[in-house]
């Protein structure tokens, strides 16, 4: 099962959001939101909430979710947020992100996070990675994932505040 609670999204030559919308602009903004979320015990939040906006030179994609329980509270947060950007600086393609975590418990001990992808292990097989970044920019293209959590286990695969950006310089 892969769950993605609040979205993720493309600018650029390609759009797309996983959660909660579908949109496929060449440019502009998309804000959408959810009030609160339960999924069958597994997970539950408050005021999902994912935005993206773009132009022919940037674009940027946030995403946060407040009150996270996954899993029964094996992992919980007050506050989980992620951020990226792309930018073209004339046919240059540079990429950044980072997620905020307020609150963050794993398995009833405390996380304070400064790096990316930072791997927690979990009982029952379970692994936790917080500020899981990955990029790629190479000559005129970019892009930029920063998800604030992601869980993995058998059987399971949670992202938490996905956000994506990317982008074509001329």
């Amino acid at each position: 099962m892969k769950l993605w609670l609040c979205g993720q999204a493309w600018w650029g030559s390609r759009s797309r959001w996983r959660i909660p919308a579908l949109f496929r602009p060449a440019a502009g903004n998309l804000s959408t939101s959810l009030a609160s979320l339960n999924v069958l015990g597994l997970a539950s939040a408050d005021a999902l909430k994912s935005t993206s906006s773009g132009s022919g030179t940037s674009s940027q994609s946030q995403s946060s979710v407040a009150n996270l329980s996954l899993m029964g509270g094996l992992v919980a947060a007050d506050v989980v947020k992620s951020n990226s950007s792309v930018t073209c600086s004339g046919s240059q393609a540079s990429v950044s992100g980072n997620a905020e975590l307020v609150g963050l418990v794993a398995a009833g001990q405390s996380v304070v996070v400064s790096n990316p992808n930072l791997a927690i292990s979990l009982p029952g097989g379970i692994s936790l990675i917080v500020n899981e970044q990955t990029s790629s920019s190479g000559g005129n293209t970019g892009s930029m994932t920063v998800n604030a959590l992601h869980v993995k286990g058998p059987s399971i695969d949670i992202v938490v505040a996905s956000a994506h950006s990317g982008i074509t310089c001329s």
